[in-house]
């Protein structure tokens, strides 16, 4: 996918290509972010044309589970998401995120243009002046090459497994402060 394509009525969509541990947690969030019209679940940054899940688990693929946003600048800015981004995962975990181990959860912004790495570069920065994080932000910055979706069972997972274990421990609370956080930004 560009990252600009048209939305059918006459405005311009854009791309973000995010990781930031599983990508169900990701998607979880960015789908209910008003402007976003499309979450992929997906493996980028890594090696292996066309990996499965099963090759990208071993961490050997070089590819992170990752989502693939599709939205509405008018609506929603790429700093925007990048604020959100931040705000539902450990930028300061090297390849890790809670007891998910390994370079396949690792924190990574694949950018599409240069004004999404000049962003991604400049809020990045910002943060660390805020001091949020007693440690040092480690996600990745690197330019998006090829994206590719998930098996359809890990597609709108927490949608379609709210009750499942995972999702109660893991998905729901990270939903659950996007939504406390952002109330303003929710769609309708």
């Amino acid at each position: 996918m560009n990252s600009v394509e048209s939305t059918g009525s006459g405005a311009q969509a854009e791309t973000a290509t995010l990781a930031g541990g599983c990508f169900w947690c990701l998607e979880a969030v960015f789908d209910q972010l008003k402007g976003v019209t499309d979450v992929v679940s997906g493996y980028a940054g890594g090696r292996w044309p066309d990996p499965s899940y099963a090759q990208v688990s071993t961490g050997a693929t070089g590819h992170a589970e990752t989502v693939q946003v599709t939205f509405d600048p008018r609506q929603v800015s790429f700093r925007e998401l990048l604020q959100v981004f931040f705000t539902i995962h450990d930028p300061t975990t090297l390849n890790r995120q809670g007891a998910d181990i390994g370079p396949q959860y690792r924190s990574a912004i694949f950018y599409h243009s240069q004004a999404q790495k000049e962003t991604a570069g400049q809020v990045i920065r910002e943060l660390q002046a805020e001091g949020l994080w007693e440690d040092p932000i480690v996600t990745e910055v690197a330019p998006f090459t090829q994206f590719y979706p998930a098996e359809d069972y890990h597609q709108e997972y927490y949608t379609n497994h709210p009750n499942q274990a995972y999702c109660q421990v893991v998905i729901a609370p990270k939903v659950a402060k996007f939504r406390k956080r952002y109330l303003e930004r929710l769609k309708d």
